[in-house]
């Protein structure tokens, strides 16, 4: 396997000094914000085929992308993509042509653009890491080339919609590796390091000013993210940025806040890398909490010495009560109209 990886890392080296990658032809990554304060919109796409609009909070129905950057300074977006998805609106939809649609509007707004890369057929997450349906019975060896060329291919289809993106996970969620169980983190460390590589190189090889972006959830949670990150480093990972997820209650917002700022600062301490809160939700019905848990850790993270605070990305803060079956954590009501939730961004 170590053959392999120097194998992956000669072919990322021939491949820039043959085709030049930050040449003329490659769409160039424009400055990313000093402070990402973002939204990931990947419903967008499902539920404007489905006929959803959005109004503003005085009633008008207007774009949601220029709501969000007009009427609450979201200034980035976070786009998902599967490998091979169903057609299901909520759970699916979004494969690379998809999100290389959505990711133009948003980049055509003047936004920033991070992708999510799942390497699954659907939702992959703390609870599972679901190989796609095509990878099923391949050797590692075939999973790190699938890895390869499936990123290669997402970051292609951008560059045809003449976006190339600021930001790239790699995986999500991935608190227990991914691909399971070839790189399921608690058998095999090493397998989940060297599928973080292929997936980081791939994005190299397209474009080395996009940054590459590690995600678990549970941001509070110190002793995961030592024992995840902290392991991905100790087996000669590469990537840019520790990303974590925040979903607190209406009760206790204020303690896990504390408690991922601090772990923020001893991830920087402890690995030299900077932090973004990468997803955050709160129940749309607890709007005055929400506002001010969005508002707390934006400016937490925004002030973390040296810069190492990268941003803050609500998940689908678009989605009304009760969508695809019961998500309840958006910053749109029932009428069409944002909650307050999001005017924690301002300023």
């Amino acid at each position: 396997m170590k053959r392999r990886f120097y194998i992956l890392t000669l072919v990322v080296a021939l491949l820039m000094t043959i085709f030049g990658v930050n040449g003329g032809s490659v769409p160039q990554v424009s400055a990313a914000p000093a402070f990402a304060k973002g939204a990931d919109i990947s419903w967008v796409a499902g539920m404007e085929a489905q006929g959803y609009t959005w109004k503003d909070k005085n009633g008008v129905t207007r774009d949601i992308i220029q709501i969000l950057k007009q009427d609450y300074q979201i200034n980035s977006v976070r786009i998902r993509v599967f490998v091979n998805p169903s057609s299901n609106y909520g759970n699916g939809y979004m494969n690379k042509d998809r999100a290389a649609t959505l990711a133009k509007r948003a980049k055509d707004a003047g936004m920033s653009v991070m992708l999510t890369l799942h390497y699954s057929d659907s939702w992959a997450d703390p609870g599972k890491q679901t190989k796609p349906a095509a990878w099923a019975s391949y050797s590692f060896q075939q999973l790190m080339d699938a890895v390869w060329n499936h990123t290669r291919e997402v970051m292609t289809a951008m560059q045809s919609k003449g976006v190339t993106p600021d930001w790239v996970q790699i995986g999500n969620e991935t608190n227990d590796g991914m691909l399971w169980n070839d790189g399921k983190a608690s058998l095999n460390m090493q397998n989940y390091a060297w599928l973080i590589n292929t997936g980081n190189n791939a994005v190299k090889s397209i474009s080395t000013a996009t940054k590459t972006i590690v995600h678990l959830s549970n941001g509070y949670d110190n002793s995961l993210f030592v024992w995840n990150i902290g392991g991905l480093i100790a087996s000669g990972a590469t990537f840019d940025i520790i990303g974590m997820s925040l979903y607190p209650t209406s009760t206790d917002w204020s303690t896990k806040v504390t408690q991922t700022v601090s772990n923020s600062n001893n991830m920087i301490s402890r690995y030299g890398k900077p932090v973004m809160i990468t997803e955050i939700g709160m129940d749309y019905n607890q709007p005055a909490a929400a506002k001010s848990f969005v508002a707390d850790i934006k400016t937490k993270i925004r002030n973390i010495a040296g810069g190492k605070g990268l941003g803050v990305f609500y998940w689908e803060p678009e989605a009304t009560p009760g969508y695809n079956g019961g998500y309840n954590k958006g910053a749109w009501q029932a009428d069409g109209k944002p909650t307050i939730a999001l005017e924690g961004f301002l300023n």
